[in-house]
């Protein structure tokens, strides 16, 4: 039996606090925070099963949030806030010796950058304060490293080339609107792309390199390359692979609104004067954009993420494929939410329990291929997000 506290009440927010909510014999007290407690108070109400506990904090001060986590006594901290927040919660997690879990990696708020090297640097202090750090539990991050894992430990005596790839195919009825925060989102897919190749990063104009790919249960999608975090430690941690990449589908008329967007400035992070105030211009789209977490009503469709590897396998090449296919219906139905916020949301939950039933858990900060597959894999599939496998699959990410 474990208290914990979740901040950050957005559409994964408000999937982390449901899901543990269904799992009260390991969450037995839950908090929910955020900067707007009338958010979590929302959620909160909506709960019917369980009590949840909420507040106000603003996670950009340590000092608010270690201040919380004293009043509350949780043994864990979910970080589904925004990945400016990163440091300031895990400053507050060493302060008061308590355990972190979060979605994304940290990027400062000024520069569309981001990368482990600032949470990494916090790997011996949380060692020898005796607590841990789960980096980027949630799908991808999070599941498709422990997809890799699970193909290292099962499939491969070596890995070679490992695609990423994640497809939504579902309609919201929008214009125009991005599935998680729209901030991250946009700048994310607008700095350069970068994959791993012979030993080191290749650097590509944004969106540059595209093509089709099959998705199963879905068809051919076209797919674009992009950086995303897991590929910076799935190198380290697998050292055989030569290539590495990761593949997300947008539609046209998403690319079509980007470019406008892009071409008038307005997905600029960089502060511009407006009737004698600073206003970054990225923010003020934010305000215009539908909120994530509203979308899941009226959606269809699905997505299809998974990893696509290719390898050794008792002295021959093999290819695997492993994957998830999330109805956004279900995700509604389950957690009144779309279905990225739900493949977000359900791993981030399932670290969170391996972590409290000591499954998971030791000091320091790691990575979710540092650990063991196995008990994420057996379980994942009963809480919302069955995972399927093919050997001698492949989805033609090959050129």
């Amino acid at each position: 039996m474990a208290k914990v506290l979740i901040i950050g009440a957005g559409g994964v927010g408000n999937v982390v606090v449901r899901k543990c909510a269904q799992v009260p014999e390991v969450f037995s007290e839950i908090m929910l925070a955020s900067r707007t407690k009338s958010k979590c108070d929302a959620i909160a109400n909506d709960i019917k099963t369980t009590k949840i506990q909420t507040a106000a904090v603003d996670a950009d001060d340590a000092k608010q949030v270690a201040d919380l986590v004293r009043s509350f006594k949780p043994e864990l901290v979910i970080n589904v806030a925004l990945p400016y927040q990163d440091l300031p919660i895990m400053d507050a997690c060493l302060e008061t010796g308590v355990h972190y879990l979060d979605t994304a990696n940290y990027e400062p708020k000024d520069e569309a950058k981001f990368e482990y090297s600032w949470q990494w640097a916090y790997r011996e202090r949380f060692k020898e304060k005796g607590i841990m750090a789960l980096l980027g539990c949630g799908f991808d991050p999070g599941q498709t490293q422990i997809y890799t894992a699970y193909a290292a430990k099962h499939h491969f005596d070596e890995m070679h080339e490992l695609d990423i790839v994640d497809c939504n195919a579902g309609d919201h009825g929008q214009a125009f609107a991005t599935n998680f925060n729209p901030e991250i989102n946009i700048r994310e897919i607008t700095q350069d792309g970068k994959y791993w190749e012979n030993g080191e990063w290749k650097i590509i104009p944004a969106m540059s390199i595209h093509k089709p790919i099959n998705y199963p249960n879905i068809g051919p999608k076209e797919s674009y390359l992009l950086y995303h975090e897991e590929l910076e430690s799935l190198v380290i941690n697998f050292p055989t692979l030569k290539r590495a990449r990761f593949w997300m589908t947008f539609g046209q008329q998403y690319i079509t609104h980007l470019n406008v967007m892009q071409n008038i400035g307005i997905t600029s992070i960089k502060p511009i004067k407006f009737q004698g105030m600073d206003i970054i211009p990225l923010e003020f789209l934010k305000a215009l954009l539908p909120e994530p977490g509203s979308l899941g009503e009226n959606y269809t469709g699905e997505t299809s993420i998974g990893c696509q590897i290719k390898g050794i396998k008792d002295g021959k090449e093999q290819t695997y494929f492993v994957w998830n296919n999330c109805k956004h219906q279900d995700a509604y139905k389950d957690c009144k939410a779309q279905g990225v916020s739900y493949t977000t949301g359900v791993p981030a939950m399932l670290g969170a329990k391996l972590m409290m039933e000591g499954v998971w858990m030791k000091p320091g900060v790691y990575n979710c291929e540092e650990m063991d597959p196995d008990p994420f894999m057996s379980q994942i599939g009963k809480y919302g997000l069955p995972w399927h496998e093919k050997v001698g699959l492949e989805l033609h990410t090959s050129s």
